[in-house]
């Protein structure tokens, strides 16, 4: 295993000054954020850019390794998050352009993963989102294979503010809907776990790692605590609203000997990312890497 982060947070930074703070502080990996460099999406925790994808060359793609390499830091996948199966037709046909654009920039650059969401509409059913998925990522997983790129999914439901509720933005979030995938794509797609996710759901981490601990190509470590008056306040009709609090490593619910013990059960030995959405440690550069550091120190000792 390699312990790494998602630069995500680090917008303002270049990346190899984000690989050499983190090559500096015991990172051995990072997960390289890819949205589109002429802007775009600005949620939280979305639209940083630290590599152009589009046109990308092989030799670009090698430098960029390099630089990192010198950091002793390995690319543990692309990741672009959008909503491909967004209710508006032309932001649907965005996203996906780039997704492409970025599976073909990871085959340059000989990345092996690229991590994103399959998507949702809020307002249809999750049988009806899964319709139009299909549609929509056949061709894509087909453009994966042939540049020899695993496209990994996240279980995130994607539902942190009211303009995602009630439904959210990504239906891969459930046992029910993890199983349609596999049938339908098999070892192309893999999935890029993050066991905060589960926390709210009430869904079991033990049982959960070990039905799909073999699919998964990649992995998020990021907690998340259950603001227990938020839920008596809302309930559990409000889906998360008010009550779910996502924070770093070992400051939340998540149970980390669970979770690397299922992982290694599971024959998992690939990368371990964190990912930082803690507001408590957020808004200066300091907070962010304050935030890494924490983490790092709650998870370094499951990892050998």
């Amino acid at each position: 295993m390699k312990l790494g982060l998602l630069t995500a947070p680090f917008e303002d930074t270049e990346l190899t000054d984000v690989a050499a703070w983190s090559g500096a502080n015991g990172f051995s990996a990072l997960e390289i954020a890819c949205w589109p460099a002429a802007g775009g999406e600005k949620r939280r925790y979305a639209g940083t850019s630290h590599i152009n994808v589009d046109g990308l060359t092989a030799s670009e793609g090698s430098e960029i390794k390099g630089q990192l390499s010198e950091h002793g830091i390995e690319i543990s996948g692309l990741g672009y998050y959008p909503n491909p199966l967004h209710a508006d037709a032309d932001h649907r046909e965005d996203v996906i352009s780039h997704l492409k654009n970025v599976i073909t920039a990871a085959g340059v650059m000989g990345v092996d993963v690229v991590n994103t969401f399959i998507g949702g509409d809020r307002s249809l059913s999750v049988d009806e989102n899964w319709a139009r998925a299909t549609g929509i990522f056949d061709p894509i997983v087909r453009h994966a294979q042939d540049a020899g790129v695993r496209l990994c999914f996240e279980n995130c439901p994607m539902i942190f503010s009211y303009d995602e509720w009630p439904g959210g933005h990504n239906i891969a979030y459930s046992p029910r809907i993890w199983r349609r995938i596999f049938e339908q794509w098999g070892n192309a797609v893999g999935m890029n776990f993050d066991p905060s996710h589960l926390i709210w759901q009430f869904i079991d981490q033990t049982r959960f790692i070990k039905e799909f601990g073999p699919h998964m190509g990649h992995v998020h470590a990021k907690d998340l605590m259950v603001d227990r008056d938020g839920l008596y306040e809302h309930g559990i009709m409000s889906v998360g609203m008010g009550w779910q609090i996502p924070r770093l490593c070992g400051l939340g619910d998540v149970d980390w000997s669970n979770f690397f013990s299922g992982l290694y059960r599971a024959g998992y030995d690939g990368p371990i990312i964190i990912e930082h959405e803690d507001r408590l440690f957020e808004g200066t550069d300091e907070k962010v890497k304050r935030g890494f550091l924490l983490a790092r120190d709650v998870l370094q000792p499951f990892i050998k």
